[in-house]
């Protein structure tokens, strides 16, 4: 995205030198059109996702002709003056929308997302927005945040990052082609330009062609090969970062090396190759399913090739091919607009969403008409009138400066409106008393969710930073990595060892067992690993196996109930899906029978090797970012109360696990979580939630005498 098709000269490249190509202008308006569909939520067609590929298609070809249209003509690339037209032609419409985004997040979105957006705007007027979106897929506290306003920028940083390689590896190609020649010849001159018209010489023929598609294998083939690699071990990585995608904009730049061949297909093979390629498309967006797909991967080479396909036909094929459908006004209008279409779609979509909740695909497809109004006006006012302005290379690389320059203040501005907490929080002893037994469910005023509180702590804004010791202390085993990582706390010298296992939700009761450890003299043992539930099974996560998870509880097992076993085992998850006979159940009775019958074996395994074993249920889990929610909504609270019953639903294969396994005990402290029919977001005026099901350390550190005393209960009178 964000490809100049009509050069200032309106060509269209190397394919028909001289002759705007209006079937690539429409096969960017298709490609846009699935962009925003995908993003309205149509059903039928999960992997939209795939026009990305398209215009990195589109993208390599178009550019990679007109860079080898200026070394054919002159024998160098002015790398100057190709990144002035650069500059024209992305940042105006670029910074516009940028600092458009953020007054929207300040006017719009919760206070809680206003730092992270500043950071995302100042990475990508810096065309970085795919690495730190990679940073946060990787990073699990932040993985569950709504995403960014800003989010969509990373395609654009991807390209421009693929732009600071290949015009400079194509200039030491030419470079190296005309010395070679001088040195033959005697004589320096620039490379030989091939006639235009329909019987000219194929540009394949050309010296410098063999160099140039060396150029190509030396980006593209690694990359692809990476990029499979990558999608298999890190798919959500692989998504984003550059490495992963140079092929595809390299896949276009060979396609114009090429070009001299395409206008010698027979047109009956152009026919069929370009409507063969507008089928592979439709069937790429159409048949891959991203929940289980291993992207871009090999997968990707569908909607590549078919683009290619469709672009190579174009020049022979001519209205009898896909232009028929793309060399449409209207298709030409879509494409025309595309860049600026594609920058406001987003943002306008985030801010219905954080204002009226979850869109349906009617209410998308409103919003996606809405942000044509923007975009047809940045188009003619802003994109334009600066890409066709005759200014020279100076003015426009000061004009970029000064647009980046102005996102850069805009975001530094929406940072500083960020204002902390002024109060300071409540001292440790007023922490610890901050919460009485709840009244039964239905029953509870004192604890019933109310409007608002003199101070909340945490503060909302800090929420997300209100984190165990476990976190800091880098304790925590990440996605994909399967070995133990422990830390200890309490009495590291004590003889009473007790073990805490199981995902981030066993991680975030640390903050009251350190408390009970520091009481009862305890050496408290964490054994943490994100999005892995206590589990013997298998289990697969967003509907794909995790192998690491198996191998981390098969080791955990082993140490816990080897000869340095501990003296309690205290165990806390959310309960994932277990496979069943190398298969996921069927939502539903299905899937809560086969975690009760998974939790139950390994339960039992533990038992039998004589390991006293406490499981605390699960907590609530909500569809809202509570702390998210509160920012928005501290003056009314109860907006922010859930449905307990729903909220609670994910923990009851616990129960019927725990029933069923009787050396097993339960714990559930949910009562004094969410104490009436509605969860309060704030009790006593703490904060329960840093997100949509993690407790704050501070509220679960409040937790630690009510925890404590069902630790008694249970254990009485063998609680070490």
């Amino acid at each position: 995205m964000g490809v100049d098709i009509r050069a200032a000269d309106r060509s269209a490249g190397p394919v028909l030198a001289g002759r705007f190509r209006g079937d690539i202008e429409g096969l960017r308006g298709l490609a846009l059109a699935l962009v925003l569909v995908g993003h309205a939520g149509i059903a039928a067609l999960p992997a939209a996702f795939v026009a990305v590929d398209v215009f990195f298609v589109i993208s390599g070809f178009l550019i990679t002709g007109l860079l080898l249209d200026e070394i054919r003509r002159t024998g160098r690339v002015r790398i100057v003056d190709f990144y002035a037209r650069r500059a024209k032609r992305l940042l105006p419409a670029a910074s516009v929308v940028l600092v458009a985004s953020l007054l929207l997040t300040y006017l719009f979105l919760p206070p809680i997302r206003w730092s992270e957006t500043a950071r995302d705007a100042l990475a990508s007027a810096a065309y970085a927005m795919n690495w730190r979106l990679v940073e946060q897929s990787t990073d699990y506290l932040r993985s569950e945040e709504a995403p960014s306003i800003l989010q969509h920028y990373w395609s654009l940083a991807v390209e421009e990052q693929f732009y600071l390689v290949w015009p400079l590896l194509l200039l030491v190609v030419a470079r190296y082609v005309t010395r070679r020649t001088s040195r033959r010849t005697g004589a320096r001159r620039p490379l030989p330009r091939s006639l235009p018209g329909r019987h000219r010489r194929p540009f394949l023929g050309d010296r410098t062609a063999p160099w140039l598609l060396a150029a190509f294998a030396v980006v593209g083939i690694p990359s692809l090969a990476w990029s499979i690699h990558l999608s298999q071990t890190e798919p959500a990585r692989a998504y984003l970062v550059t490495t992963t995608r140079m092929w595809e904009l390299a896949l276009g730049g060979g396609l114009a090396i090429l070009s001299g061949h395409l206008t010698r297909l027979p047109r009956p093979a152009a026919i069929t190759l370009g409507w063969a390629g507008m089928a592979t498309v439709a069937l790429a967006a159409m048949l891959i399913r991203p929940e289980t797909a291993a992207y871009p991967g090999h997968l990707a080479l569908l909607p590549t090739l078919g683009a290619v396909a469709i672009i190579a036909a174009g020049p022979s094929a001519g209205r009898h091919g896909p232009a028929l459908l793309l060399n449409r006004r209207p298709t030409r209008a879509v494409g025309a607009v595309s860049y600026s279409w594609y920058l406001w779609h987003w943002p306008l979509l985030v801010v219905a969403e954080a204002r009226w909740g979850p869109l349906d695909t009617s209410a998308g497809l409103a919003m996606i008409l809405c942000s044509a109004v923007p975009a047809v006006l940045t188009y003619h006012l802003v994109e334009n009138p600066f890409r066709y302005a005759r200014i020279s290379r100076a003015r426009v690389l000061r004009m970029g400066l000064i647009a980046t320059g102005m996102t850069v203040v805009a975001g530094i501005g929406l940072q500083l409106a960020v204002r902390p907490p002024t109060s300071p929080g409540p001292a440790p002893a007023e922490i610890a008393g901050a919460v009485s037994p709840g009244a039964p469910p239905g029953d509870g005023r004192a604890t019933a969710p109310v409007d608002r509180f003199a101070r909340i702590t945490p503060d909302p804004l800090d929420a997300r930073d209100d984190l165990p010791d476990v976190y800091r202390d880098d304790c925590v085993t990440q996605a994909q990595d399967a070995s133990l990582r422990s830390c200890t706390y309490g009495d590291r010298n004590s003889a009473v060892e007790v073990a805490v296992a199981g995902d981030s939700h066993a991680a975030h009761w640390v903050p009251a067992l350190q408390a009970i450890a520091a009481e009862r003299g305890w050496r408290l043992v964490t054994y943490i690993k994100t999005t892995c539930s206590f589990l013997k099974a298998p289990i697969t996560v967003a509907g794909r196996s995790d192998p690491s998870c198996t191998e981390w509880n098969s080791r955990l097992r082993k140490a816990l109930t080897g000869e340095r076993r501990p003296r309690l085992l205290i165990v806390s998850s959310v309960t994932q899906i277990p496979s069943v006979r190398g298969s996921t159940p069927p939502p539903g009775s299905a899937t809560a029978d086969a975690q009760t019958v998974a939790l139950s074996e390994t339960w039992s395994e533990v038992t039998a090797a004589g390991l006293p074993l406490v499981v605390i249920r699960d907590t609530p889990s909500f569809t809202v970012d509570i702390a998210e929610c509160v920012s928005a909504h501290r003056e009314r609270l109860t907006a922010c109360a859930q449905p307990r019953e729903r909220a609670l639903a994910w923990g009851v294969p616990q129960e019927r696990a725990a029933a069923a396994v009787p050396d097993v005990r339960l714990a559930d402290l949910n009562e004094f979580i969410c104490p009436t029919e509605r969860c309060p977001a704030v009790i006593g005026g703490l904060l329960v939630y840093r997100d949509a099901h993690h407790l704050t350390a501070t509220y679960a550190r409040s937790l630690a005498p009510q925890l404590h005393e069902r630790l008694r209960h249970l254990l009485s009178p063998r609680l070490p």
